[in-house]
């Protein structure tokens, strides 16, 4: 373990005291309400996440509440939240909670479906008192530069010796240190060669700082190109009906509802009102989307249709097709 790690603790967890954000999470530790705001803090800005959290657990305050919840109500609640998956992993979760109680252990939060290594880390560190690492970018990133480590991230492994030492130097006020960690990353420690180094509790610690190398910090393997895909959106109507489909069961989306989508040149299912471009960018596709507002001779059988206020009240629509909303 390095030393340095050790007198890093009081530093974080003295600034975290004073400069931690107002954030509704935090101001809980009801386990559930803790699981709801991690699920719904992976890949999406803290900003984004605050207005779904709190309506969220207006819908479904318990753990019971949502597991008595249809998946359509649950993924409505989740609408332009993004990454459907995750509602409906929560809305697992939820059913398994309900019927056995929160997990007491790291091994019992990491079995819910849809929570991995860092949200059972977080989840066990905030709510549940345990000396678990929950290791992310943001982590990583505050650690590699104060260590000044240049083992790649992105290499199998590295998260978990991380935490190994993390483990080691954990206090007594788990909760506190864990979000701390994740505070620095969010608020100071910046990617992409913006720390703000003036304002970090370890900036005489830092051996990245101090030899002048934050930008070489973390080292990870070059991204992949993301692939680029041309897709037919057709907002359909036809006497004051809107066509929609549901996507398949497996893969990009899935299970959700959507406009008729091709990819690709777009076939002829009416006449043209307006026409649209926009795009959507996903983790490893980012979809070039051509969008048609078309008036249908007839209500095409391979659709569902449904008034305007019917769709948006009961069907959940993902945020790729926002742009072609104000159609409805």
């Amino acid at each position: 373990m390095d030393n340095l790690l050790q007198r890093a603790v009081p530093l974080l967890l003295e600034w975290y005291r004073l400069a931690k954000r107002d954030l509704p999470w935090r101001r809980t530790r009801d386990p559930y309400a803790i699981l709801v705001s991690e699920v719904m803090l992976q890949q999406t800005r803290v900003e984004a996440v605050k207005e779904y959290y709190a309506r969220f657990l207006q819908k479904f305050p318990t753990a019971q509440a949502l597991a008595a919840a249809s998946e359509e109500e649950v993924l409505k609640a989740w609408e332009g939240l993004g990454y459907y998956t995750r509602a409906r992993n929560l809305h697992r979760a939820a059913k398994s909670i309900a019927r056995d109680g929160f997990p007491t252990t790291y091994e019992g939060v990491r079995a819910l479906a849809g929570v991995g290594d860092y949200t059972a880390g977080a989840i066990s560190s905030i709510a549940l008192g345990l000396p678990c690492p929950a290791v992310d970018g943001n982590v990583l990133r505050i650690l590699t530069r104060l260590l000044a480590d240049g083992r790649n991230i992105d290499e199998k492994g590295t998260k978990d010796a991380f935490a190994a030492q993390l483990r080691e130097v954990y206090p007594q006020d788990t909760s506190s240190f864990c979000q701390a960690l994740m505070e620095l990353g969010a608020l100071v420690c910046l990617p992409n060669g913006a720390p703000q180094c003036g304002a970090c509790p370890w900036s005489e610690l830092c051996r990245a700082k101090n030899s002048d190398m934050v930008g070489a910090f973390p080292v990870r393997a070059e991204k992949r190109a993301r692939k680029v895909v041309p897709m037919s959106v057709f907002v359909l109507k036809n006497a004051g009906m809107v066509a929609i489909q549901k996507r398949p069961n497996r893969g990009l989306l899935a299970g959700m509802w959507q406009f008729p989508l091709f990819e690709g040149e777009p076939p002829c299912l009416g006449r043209v009102v307006a026409q649209k471009r926009a795009k959507h960018i996903f983790t490893h596709i980012e979809w070039q989307m051509t969008g048609y507002l078309v008036e249908a001779e007839e209500r095409l059988p391979a659709y569902e249709w449904v008034s305007a206020e019917e769709l948006k009240a009961r069907y959940a629509l993902p945020a790729a097709f926002k742009a072609f909303f104000e159609w409805l």
